[in-house]
């Protein structure tokens, strides 16, 4: 029998979880209609279904090769940040000294700071070193996505006992073997946290691409769907078709790893 004190609760969660499938429900929804039915109610369901806004959008995005540009991008971010984030957060937790407090929290402050503070000089930097291409874009992220990593990653490390580095060191293994063997399999939740966390921002950034790929036929899926919004008309059937099939990627990654980003969440930032 239902307590009746968890009602209320209930009731929340059901309206704030309306609340936020509302927007997918209106993107998904509008992707299917006319432009004239968007217009028209922007609500109720379309009057007939058709898909060929995703045939065109499929065409117009030139799916295919902004899909790679944005897969290659991700990913390759994302396995650096992972892999030196990780190696980093290890050193600070193990070397216990006023310089690794120091360092740790300087990551830590970094991640109050704004992008729109820095990107100017950050691009004219770049471009002083003809970096602003794919590459450059990449270590930015590393710069950007190394500060949440590595706190997360301190959070976990801090619950994984020092002993188990000294009983490997005794039985052979370097610094490096200890941790690419001992410790980071054991860091598989927050791992997998850290990659989708950054995997989501890296996925949706539209600003920094923009700043840094300026050649074509290398941009990402948010930059190409900027196609769809010219200065005296939006295609906005078109848009909503990009957006839907842009975030499916996402959501199936998040779908099948939401228990370990869960756990690992907990893992970093309670223990």
């Amino acid at each position: 029998m239902r307590k009746k004190h968890l009602v209320p609760l209930e009731t929340a969660g059901i309206f704030l979880a309306l609340i936020w499938l509302a927007p997918f429900y209106l993107m998904i929804v509008n992707s299917l209609k006319t432009k004239r039915e968007i217009f028209e109610d922007t609500l109720k369901p379309p009057s007939t279904v058709t898909f060929e806004n995703y045939v065109q959008a499929f065409s117009e995005l030139d799916f295919l090769r902004t899909f790679t540009n944005s897969v290659l991008i991700t990913v390759l971010s994302v396995v650096i940040i992972v892999i030196f984030s990780s190696m980093a957060a290890y050193a600070l937790s193990r070397v216990k000294s006023r310089l690794s407090t120091i360092i740790f929290f300087v990551f830590v402050a970094a991640m109050l700071i704004p992008f729109q503070s820095v990107m100017i000089p950050l691009v004219t930097i770049f471009g002083k070193f003809e970096m602003l291409n794919r590459g450059g874009l990449i270590f930015m992220y590393l710069g950007f996505g190394a500060s949440l990593s590595i706190f997360l990653y301190h959070g976990a490390l801090s619950s994984i006992p020092k002993s188990l580095d000294e009983a490997a060191t005794i039985d052979g293994a370097n610094k490096f073997q200890v941790f690419w063997y001992i410790i980071f399999p054991m860091l598989k939740p927050i791992t997998v946290t850290v990659a989708i966390l950054n995997t989501i921002w890296i996925w949706n950034d539209y600003l920094l691409p923009s700043l840094v790929i300026n050649q074509k036929g290398m941009e990402t899926i948010p930059l190409k769907m900027f196609f769809f919004f010219g200065e005296y008309t939006k295609q906005w059937h078109l848009a909503l078709a990009g957006l839907t099939l842009a975030i499916i990627p996402v959501i199936i990654l998040y779908f099948f790893a939401q228990k370990e980003i869960i756990k690992g969440v907990s893992e970093g930032a309670v223990k």
